[in-house]
């Protein structure tokens, strides 16, 4: 049996399956818009390494489904980012005054996917940029949008591109996703990781998490895996 994360959560997937049925998903899970790959990105590593980045852009379960399936990306971990160590915990953390927001770290070889090309992946599937303090049914400043730069380099280029994604008017509502730098990442408990995979009848997963990656897959082939 899988763990809920909040009753609300649990109404909300009831009342949505009740109107939509069990496998009709709600338009806004597919509403996802490939974007334009940004203009300013790192150029391909010539050797295999590793890097990192950190995201948040809702629930984590979902980003980090997403993050998983693409090619290039060696491990995903869900946890916390914003706050302090003290705080870190999920209890507290869903209160949505600790300043944490839920985040995931992604560990990537970046010969096979480029920080940008991470960006463009998180801005077309992973996350609404548009919704301030909130993803779909989620609500509090824990979901909030936000790139978490763990370089100057990745700084540079997220910065570029949400300039871009700005000028091109691609939204009709005003970008309220922070760029923040990386201070700390703090891993959540075990049962958050892989959540997504680990419960696909999840009915939360199945109606807001499971479009994201099938999104992924439409929109990035040559990405997918």
């Amino acid at each position: 049996m899988s763990v809920s994360r909040r009753p609300s959560r649990m109404l909300f997937a009831t009342l949505a399956v009740s109107l939509l049925g069990a496998c009709t998903l709600p338009p806004a899970a597919v509403a996802a818009t490939k974007l334009p790959a940004p203009l300013l990105d790192a150029p391909r590593a010539a050797a295999h390494g590793q890097q990192i980045a950190v995201f948040a852009g809702g629930c984590f379960w979902g980003v980090q489904d997403v993050f998983s399936h693409v090619k290039g990306v060696r491990k995903t971990w869900a946890g916390y980012s914003g706050g302090s160590a003290a705080t870190a915990h999920y209890s507290q953390v869903s209160e949505g005054d600790t300043g944490h927001a839920e985040s995931v770290k992604v560990l990537f070889d970046p010969s096979q996917v480029s920080y940008g090309q991470l960006l463009q992946v998180f801005f077309s599937v992973a996350t609404d940029p548009t919704e301030l303090d909130r993803q779909g049914p989620d609500s509090g400043t824990q979901y909030r949008s936000v790139i978490f730069y763990a370089s100057p380099a990745q700084q540079r280029i997220a910065d570029a591109y949400l300039e871009q994604l700005s000028k091109d008017h691609i939204y009709a509502a005003p970008i309220v996703t922070q760029l923040v730098p990386l201070s700390a990442f703090y891993p959540a408990e075990s049962w958050h990781q892989d959540y997504a995979s680990h419960h696909p009848d999840d009915l939360y997963i199945a109606i807001n998490d499971a479009p994201k990656v099938q999104n992924l897959q439409h929109q990035f082939p040559a990405l997918y895996w």
